[in-house]
């Protein structure tokens, strides 16, 4: 009994020393939102076939044109012009200083006139090189969407086993699950472009060990006990949601409201591969995702404490009475389940890029994933995810991709139409 309990509050102190790391961080300036980053401004970056392109001048200036700032590209291509305050102002990309060989698309874009709100910084895009003079086919693109799809569906499987193993244990309805995925992405950037400057894959370690262990200590230092004084679901769904908005919020104190992106594997050529265009980081990203989902698979169906989930899953009381610790096993899928929604969001943010929002807006499509696989299995959230992913994908060939998570809310509700129970479900018999 001494032991069982030392472990979670191990885990409660290292999800305490993992959230003040991160706030140190922060106050070292690993964050980059402070100083000379606040405020309004433009910001871009310049490639020319992929590559960055270095020492380029952007003027910017006010309506009247006269000039309130500039900047020079880096060695990465970014750039950053400091604002006098919100308002419409101009950016001019200086044509001379481009490198030779180098041409603007649009030469009539040279100058954008663009508005920008208060406290934030407008990104601007000057286009570089020869506009392409034919486009790819529509079952080129269709391929190459479908591909996309199979992509961002592992990533969303791999985010939404743990949603669905705890809701398939307690019967919770975890609205912060977003969050850990943010978390996972936040952490990692931390690491890798603050101050430490880890390569990607420790900080990524990193980042999995601290989610881990903050889904741990929830479930340890405020779920267990509120399960304790016999809360019910709907008061659970609360304190879900409200801890969603309590860690959106503080992410959001520290890394601030712009998107970010991890220094490595940035830029990449592209591999031409049949008819997909696809860069070693993604091919990278989807077979690291397929091992994970194995393994995950390999784990429930033979490991001891795989086959204590899968009974706890189809009995709860029965496990217990079997000698099973149910709630050793709801922490065990808490800490597995928070660590693969942040590997989920160490590779969307190599992807897509970072924001403090990534994870709520893709907690919609995880929930879509559990339902049309089938509530509580984690084979289900696979097929579901990757079914969820490939839809999102390839309707953008036909559609803006403004408006791609309403197909697979559409494909959701013409499934459960045809299989209430969902994809892997069991029909259960009501009343």
């Amino acid at each position: 009994m001494t032991q069982s309990r030392t472990i979670p509050r191990a885990l409660l102190l290292v999800a305490a020393a993992a959230v003040a790391a991160i706030t140190l961080l922060a106050g070292n300036g690993a964050f980059a939102q402070g100083g000379e980053e606040e405020g309004e401004a433009f910001s871009g970056t310049l490639r020319f076939e992929g590559a960055p392109v270095a020492g380029v001048r952007i003027v910017a200036a006010d309506a009247a044109g006269r000039p309130v700032g500039e900047a020079v590209s880096d060695a990465e291509g970014r750039w950053r012009i400091p604002l006098p305050g919100p308002g419409t102002w101009r950016a001019t990309i200086v044509a001379e200083t481009l490198p030779e060989g180098v041409t603007l698309r649009d030469p009539e874009r040279a100058t954008l006139e663009v508005m920008v709100s208060a406290g934030r910084a407008r990104p601007l895009i000057f286009a570089l090189g020869e506009r392409a003079t034919a486009g790819p086919t529509i079952w080129e693109r269709l391929a190459q969407a479908t591909f996309n799809g199979v992509k961002f569906g592992l990533i969303i499987a791999m985010c939404a086993i743990g949603l669905s193993l705890i809701f398939g244990l307690t019967g919770l309805i975890n609205f912060a699950h977003g969050e850990l995925v943010t978390l996972g992405a936040v952490a990692a950037w931390a690491f890798n472009a603050g101050t430490p400057g880890l390569p990607l894959l420790a900080a990524g370690a990193i980042a999995i060990l601290i989610a881990g262990a903050v889904g741990g200590g929830v479930e340890f230092g405020l779920l267990r006990p509120l399960r304790a004084r016999r809360l019910g679901q709907f008061q659970f769904m609360v304190v879900t949601i409200g801890l969603s908005l309590l860690a959106r919020h503080v992410m959001l104190l520290f890394f601030g409201p712009d998107r970010q992106r991890f220094t490595d594997f940035a830029l990449q050529s592209e591999w031409t591969l049949g008819p997909f265009a696809v860069t070693p980081r993604d091919l990278t990203i989807m077979v690291l995702s397929a091992a994970a989902l194995a393994a995950v698979a390999l784990f429930l169906q033979r490991a001891r404490a795989g086959k204590a989930i899968r009974a706890v899953s189809d009995n709860p009381a029965l496990a217990e009475s079997s000698g099973i610790d149910v709630d050793r096993v709801i922490l065990l899928v808490w800490i597995a389940g928070a660590a693969l929604a942040a590997i989920g969001g160490v590779f969307f943010g190599s992807v897509e890029a970072i924001d403090y929002l990534m994870g709520w807006r893709l907690l919609l499509l995880m929930f879509a994933a559990v339902v049309l696989g089938g509530l509580g299995t984690a084979y289900g959230a696979m097929a579901g995810g990757l079914l969820i992913g490939v839809v999102t994908e390839v309707s953008t060939v036909w559609a803006s991709p403004e408006i791609k998570a309403v197909f697979a809310l559409g494909v959701l509700v013409l499934a459960l139409l045809i299989r209430p129970q969902g994809l892997l479900g069991q029909r259960e018999r009501v009343g």
